[in-house]
C-alpha cells in the first residue's frame, strides 16, 4: 500500500507528539514493506487563498507536489494538534490550496464527481483535554468537518480518527503507548 503521512503541526521543529506520532507510524509503515511519502505543512510556503480566482488558478508549486503525492497515495495520516477546536490555520490553507475544485471534485452534468475515490484516511489529532470530551460535549466539529467536507467530499472513505488527549503533562510511558498504537497502525496501514 502506497501511504501519505502529512504532518500537520504548523511548527515543523522537531520536539512536538505530532511529530513523534507521524514518525512512529511511518517508521513502521516502511518496515512493514507499504510505499511512504511524507510532507512536512510547517515547512511549506503556505499561503492563503484570498478570491475564487486563486483557487481555480493553477496551483503553486508545493500544492501540486501535494496532489501529486495525493494521486500516488492509497491512504492518507493526518496528523495534527487541536488549535481551538480544530485544524490549525496553516494545515486549513494547505488543504484549500490542494483540494482544488477539478482535482479533488467537479460539479458535472449529474452532480458532484468526486475524484479521490478508492483512498481512504487516518486522522490523528492532538488535544490538551480528554479526548471523550472532545467527542461528546464538542461533537469532535472540528475534525468532522476535515473527515467529511473536505476528505469525504472528494472521495476518501473510509476515514477513521485516533483522538490523543491530555497531552500535555502526559507521562513517558503514556507518550510510548501511544507511539506503539501508531506503529501497530503504520505496520497494517490503517
Amino acid at each position: 500500500m502506497n501511504i501519505l503521512v502529512i504532518q500537520g503541526h504548523p511548527d515543523s521543529g522537531e520536539g512536538h507528539l505530532c511529530h513523534a506520532l507521524a514518525e512512529a507510524y511511518a517508521g513502521a509503515a516502511m518496515a512493514a514493506g507499504h510505499g511512504v511519502r511524507c510532507i512536512d505543512v510547517g515547512a511549506a510556503p503556505v499561503t492563503l487563498l484570498r478570491s475564487r480566482a486563486e483557487w481555480t488558478g493553477p496551483p503553486p508549486d508545493w500544492a501540486a507536489e501535494g496532489q501529486a503525492a495525493i494521486l500516488w497515495a492509497d491512504h492518507l495520516v493526518l496528523v495534527f494538534p487541536l488549535w481551538l477546536g480544530g485544524m490549525p490555520a496553516r494545515l486549513k490553507a494547505w488543504l484549500e490550496h490542494v483540494f482544488r475544485e477539478d482535482f479533488a471534485f467537479r460539479r458535472g452534468a449529474k452532480g458532484w464527481e468526486r475524484h479521490l475515490c478508492g483512498k481512504s484516511a487516518r486522522i490523528v489529532v492532538t488535544m490538551g483535554m480528554p479526548a471523550p470530551v472532545y467527542g461528546l460535549w464538542f461533537g469532535a466539529h472540528g475534525t468532522a468537518q476535515l473527515s467529511r467536507s473536505i476528505l469525504g467530499f472528494s472521495g476518501i472513505r473510509p476515514v477513521r480518527e485516533t483522538r490523543v488527549g491530555m497531552v500535555e503533562g502526559m507521562s513517558a510511558a503514556a507518550r510510548e503507548a501511544w507511539l506503539g498504537r501508531m506503529r501497530k497502525l503504520g505496520a497494517k496501514g490503517g
